[in-house]
């Protein structure tokens, strides 16, 4: 008989790695950023929720074996100005690329970073993608 495995939550997982990664980093892109799985209600540049990054699961693909799943992370940054939106958004996708911990074991890059405007807000943004491997538990 084959054990149950399941996968732990790697939205959640990124959320908290990118979290602490943020804190107390110097680069003043970084200065007082959130980091979330829910798109903010009031995204618009005079809130002091900016920056703002948002960590959502795009859906993953496990392995024939069970012994691995690649989830896609879509990382979106809320900025003042695009520059900014940019800076951190490449700022965390090196945080996870050089991430591995109990729930992710490793992150490669995907698409991105790609500039965009916040249709809601007009507020500039930046997105980017990465597949994290992902560790069962049995």
């Amino acid at each position: 008989m084959k054990p149950l495995v399941v996968f732990a939550d790697a939205q959640a997982a990124a959320a908290d790695v990118l979290r602490a990664a943020l804190t107390g980093r110097l680069e003043p892109y970084a200065a007082g950023v959130s980091v979330g799985t829910r798109v903010p209600g009031d995204r618009s540049p005079e809130t002091p929720r900016l920056p703002y990054v948002l960590v959502r699961k795009d859906g993953d693909l496990p392995h024939s074996s069970m012994a691995n799943t690649r989830a896609t992370l879509r990382i979106t940054v809320w900025h003042t100005d695009a520059d900014q939106a940019h800076d951190l958004a490449q700022l965390c996708q090196g945080l996870l690329i050089v991430h591995s911990g109990p729930v992710i074991r490793g992150v490669r890059p995907a698409t991105g970073p790609l500039a965009a405007v916040d249709d809601a807000s007009d507020t500039d943004l930046s997105t980017f993608t990465v597949l994290a491997n992902v560790r069962p538990t049995a």
